[in-house]
């Protein structure tokens, strides 16, 4: 038989073996702890948990008696997720493992999927919660103000998933662990170009004021000596720019501001007109060549900067962000001063020169003007703007390839998983293991077995009162209770504690099972909580 043969399930072609279900079936929504005895546990806020698939969660340390009424409860093997934007969309998501105790809890914008069997892998229902699918339908299905919108607890419980047989989903979940930690190690590399990219860049300018990219040129019979000058004495005028916001008289001109240019380019559509008289348009006009300079920001990193104007053809002029210098350009070439004002120990000095005041960062024109500047000859000037953008041009073009390669590697993730719930990652295994995907290991069988655990939990017999009784009859009999079970512990006593139970259960069940087991009775009504003493305790429902 073709065991990677696809049959109807649902409204799905799933592999033989597999079935469609949701996660409520499978999976516990936010389940309690317990009252347990003061012990050490994990806290996990928000900012703890990680958006990377093969992510590392962290936690912090904390009494159990701390923590354990005001967040959401968890334990190792959980699988937890955000649930309020825009962590949900960032994909805040991780498998809780290696707790103090076992046991933990975190923000309350979690929400918790505990697996219902040993039978569910917590890895795939993890992979599921970090499918292209889950993440945009539930964005969609957010409900809340906006700012604070949360993803619906029904949209969790009904969540369709594709569920393999038992044993496929751990050769999925060992995949799917292989494969995207090879992604993620591909991305890394990959986001750590653009750093490299912007030191080669740095050392280009570096060596391109120091004279040593045009070195050999130099050799070439071409070398004269290097001057420094102070940019005073390569400047015709400056000015500081136009104050004024708006004016009533003359003719629209756009006035340049510092949202006009993006990574010292212009950047077009947000321009802003002011009408000018002739006088003022002769003032504050700028002209090819002209430099633009920072002369107050916010940011200290772009408070000084040097940008190169190159004229559209249309007068434009410039507001009271900026310095224009007018160079001598007999002397210096625009984008030569760029190269010496923007790096090394030219952005030294101009950096070193701002003034900061109430949050923003300025400097003056005395200190412009101050800044050294080491000058070769033109033609050496123009070999040096030649070299350093065709140095840069090359680093444009990688970095092209790096984006490029970065949007194919980011959609790989959610390729893989596709995949995976479509059963083409294990099409070999499946062919080579019949037996583990048929009859009793079968995703049918298993949640066939999960369902009836559920409804064929024993309840304690209601007393029948006889017709004529001399005394009551007893109030409850366990006889067909496991004692061995969490409800048989909790049945032969009046009253129990949570930690009280794990004690007795301790040889045969962790203490999540125990947890586990706890919040499902308590969901299904089997037993209830009574407080006494400040404490709850476990009782059995009459």
């Amino acid at each position: 038989m073709d065991q990677n043969r696809l049959s109807q399930k649902g409204g799905n072609l799933l592999p033989e073996g597999w079935a469609e279900t949701t996660l409520s079936e499978i999976a516990t929504v936010n389940p309690k702890n317990g009252e347990l005895n003061t012990l050490l546990s994990g806290f996990i806020p928000m900012a703890l948990a990680p958006t990377d698939f093969n992510g590392h969660l962290e936690f912090e340390e904390r009494e159990w008696d701390e923590i354990k009424k005001k967040y959401t409860h968890f334990a190792n093997g959980d699988v937890i997720f955000a649930k309020v934007t825009p962590c949900f969309e960032n994909g805040k998501a991780a498998i809780v493992s290696d707790l103090p105790n076992g046991i933990g809890a975190g923000s309350s914008e979690f929400y918790v999927l505990r697996p219902l069997d040993k039978g569910i892998s917590a890895s795939y229902i993890f992979a599921n919660i970090k499918s292209h699918e889950f993440m945009q339908t539930g964005a969609e299905n957010m409900t809340g103000a906006v700012g604070l919108r949360r993803v619906p607890r029904k949209f969790v419980e009904g969540f369709k998933v594709n569920l393999p047989p038992q044993a496929e989903q751990k050769v999925i979940a060992d995949k799917l662990d292989t494969l995207l930690a090879q992604v993620e190690n591909t991305k890394a590399r990959l986001d750590r170009i653009p750093q490299i990219l912007k030191t080669f860049r740095q050392s280009v300018l570096a060596a391109a004021v120091s004279g040593k990219l045009t070195g050999k040129w130099n050799l070439k019979g071409k070398m004269q000596k290097w001057n420094s000058v102070v940019l005073d004495e390569l400047i015709n005028e400056s000015a500081n720019g136009l104050s004024k916001r708006s004016g009533d008289q003359g003719k629209p001109v756009t006035i340049l501001r510092l949202a006009d240019f993006k990574n010292a380019s212009r950047a077009y559509g947000k321009e802003r007109q002011i009408n000018l008289s002739e006088k003022e348009l002769e003032k504050y006009c700028l002209l090819n060549g002209d430099i633009l300079i920072i002369r107050v920001n916010g940011s200290v990193e772009l408070a000084g900067r040097f940008i190169e104007y190159s004229s559209n053809g249309v007068p434009e002029g410039f507001c009271d962000h900026f310095i224009r210098l007018r160079l001598n350009t007999t002397k210096v070439l625009p984008t030569y001063l760029c190269f010496v004002a923007n790096e090394g120990v030219g952005r030294i000095y101009l950096q070193g020169s701002l003034s900061t005041s109430a949050g923003q960062n300025t400097i003056n024109q005395g200190s412009v003007k101050g800044l050294n500047v080491p000058i070769p000859s033109l033609n050496e000037q123009i070999e040096i703007v030649r070299r350093v953008e065709q140095l840069f041009a090359q680093a444009d073009k990688i970095e092209q390839q790096v984006q490029a390669a970065q949007q194919r590697v980011d959609k790989l993730t959610q390729s893989i998983l596709a995949k995976a719930f479509r059963g083409e990652l294990t099409a070999q295994w499946r062919e080579d293991n019949p037996e583990l995907i048929s009859g009793e290991n079968s995703a049918e069988a298993l949640l066939a077995k999960i369902k009836a655990e559920r409804e064929a939990m024993v309840k304690p017999k209601r007393p029948t009162r006889a017709k004529k009784a001399t005394k009551s009859p007893p109030k409850t009999s366990y006889s067909i209770i496991d004692e061995k079970s969490v409800l048989g512990v909790i049945a032969k006593h009046e009253k129990v504690l949570p930690q009280q139970v794990f004690n007795e259960l301790k040889e045969i069940s962790s203490l999540q099972e125990v947890l586990s087991e706890i919040s499902r009775l308590l969901e299904a009504k089997d037993i209830f909580e009574q407080a006494d003493n400040g404490q709850k305790f476990l009782v059995v429902k009459q």
